[in-house]
């Protein structure tokens, strides 16, 4: 009863609070400041230590819990390329490095429109090399990410394997975006999140006139040969749900393994209330579980 009350609270707070500072009539950097203070709501687990390094001279949150492990998880940030930090995902990594018993190094990417694409990308493949560089072997790096940075994140894997780069053992996408031409978004009834308007802006931002159907922009119309074992949690009240199907479905054509959860009346990265709301911390314990399921003991 509980988790009733809680889940219909929340889906208001998002509705009525959330959802309109997400609007391209609110200029980028105010957007930025007002989700900080809104990302405050998603609370690590207790004993979560975060720490600020430099990989490469990309400036990164590392996040460990517990023993030290010699497993790693990238983990990249949502906000549509334009807004969000590691800072602001404190939660979700908290969680993940707790359910997955890694630790996590989420870079502080370059953001559109100041910087837009590639450099985003640039900045992923820096820290996954980084990442090489300091001794983790490929299969002990799990890559993880939501919304902008699900779709980020399967672009790095993508563009790892165009490069000959050894491969991250699994991806973890949650509510990916990876189809910046919105050619077939979803029309749930709620969607307590996201406005069509503001990631076509967002998407504008970010591409500043390269072709939307870039693979290393919109995955989806990208190579999926060969990449690591896929994860995809997404909600079913989300304008994203397409998104997730359609990659799930095209994974399995080209044969590469994937797993697609979607977790009904739930909206988008709804993994920000683990530790609040029992299935978003039961949807990272099934993340922790397939990095570790891919990793090497």
């Amino acid at each position: 009863m509980l988790q009733t009350v809680l889940t219909t609270g929340l889906r208001q707070t998002l509705q009525r609070l959330v959802k309109p500072l997400l609007n391209p009539a609110i200029p980028v950097p105010l957007q930025r400041s007002l989700i900080r203070q809104v990302y405050r709501s998603s609370i690590p687990p207790l004993g979560s230590r975060f720490s600020k390094i430099q990989l490469a001279n990309v400036p990164v949150l590392r996040t460990r819990y517990g023993k030290e492990s010699r497993h790693a998880i990238l983990y990249l940030h949502g906000g549509a390329y334009v807004i969000g930090s590691p800072e602001t995902h404190k939660g979700i990594t908290g969680h993940l490095v707790k359910t997955a018993q890694s630790t996590v190094y989420a870079p502080d990417y370059r953001l559109a429109p100041e910087h837009p694409f590639p450099a985003a990308l640039d900045d992923a493949v820096t820290v996954y090399k980084a990442l090489l560089d300091r001794g983790h072997a490929p299969e002990n790096i799990a890559v993880a990410g939501d919304s902008a940075g699900g779709g980020l994140a399967l672009a790095l894997a993508m563009r790892l394997r165009d490069e000959g780069v050894a491969l991250p053992g699994s991806l973890t996408l949650f509510s990916p975006w990876v189809d910046l031409t919105h050619a077939a978004l979803y029309a749930p009834e709620s969607e307590p999140v996201l406005q069509r308007r503001w990631i076509e802006n967002a998407a504008g931002l970010y591409c500043a006139g390269e072709l939307r159907t870039h693979p290393y922009i919109s995955p989806i119309h990208g190579d999926l040969h060969g990449l690591p074992p896929i994860l995809i949690q997404v909600g079913s009240d989300e304008i994203l749900l397409n998104d997730s199907q359609r990659l799930a479905d095209k994974a399995r054509q080209q044969e590469t393994e994937v797993t697609l959860e979607v977790y009904n009346s739930l909206w988008h990265v709804f993994q920000v209330h683990a530790g609040q709301l029992s299935r978003a911390t039961e949807a990272m314990t099934t993340a922790g579980d397939h990095i570790r399921s891919n990793q090497t003991l």
